[in-house]
């Protein structure tokens, strides 16, 4: 396998195909053992194993039976020899709909690293997406 955008950007699907088997191993397969993740809500995660864990107990309650669609990656680029970075968006979408609404839309941003002749995940901030519409409207619970 070579150094490419393409293959960098495959990264992300098979994360949500395997988000959508409920496979918490499968979704971090691609991460380094010592990868740190920044979640939507604030939890920071240091291994792999920590990142399993939590998702496998998330596919057992709050996210049980979720899928993930409507997947897209909107930039990847090798930005030093072996050094890479991906951004994708993806709706969540719970069991009985048919739409996820647009306020369960999230977008990643994942630092990569070649090695072993491939692209690994090292770090990942996952972020809500939100409208201006929408982060108005959560300003104004604040007020």
């Amino acid at each position: 396998m070579e150094q490419s955008v393409e293959s960098m950007s495959a990264v992300p699907g098979r994360m949500y195909e395997a988000w959508n088997r409920g496979d918490a191993v499968g979704f971090f397969a691609d991460f380094a053992e010592d990868a740190l993740v920044a979640e939507l809500e604030g939890s920071i995660y240091r291994s792999r194993a920590d990142m399993v864990a939590a998702q496998e107990v998330a596919f057992t309650t709050v996210m049980k039976g979720s899928r993930l669609v409507q997947g897209e990656v909107l930039f990847a680029r090798v930005v030093s020899p072996g050094v890479g970075v991906v951004h994708s968006r993806v709706g969540i979408l719970m069991p009985g709909e048919e739409e996820p609404p647009p306020t369960r839309f999230v977008m990643q941003l994942l630092v990569m690293v070649w090695q072993e002749d491939r692209w690994i995940v090292t770090a990942m901030e996952n972020a809500r997406l939100l409208t201006m519409d929408g982060m108005v409207a959560l300003e104004a619970l604040n007020a």
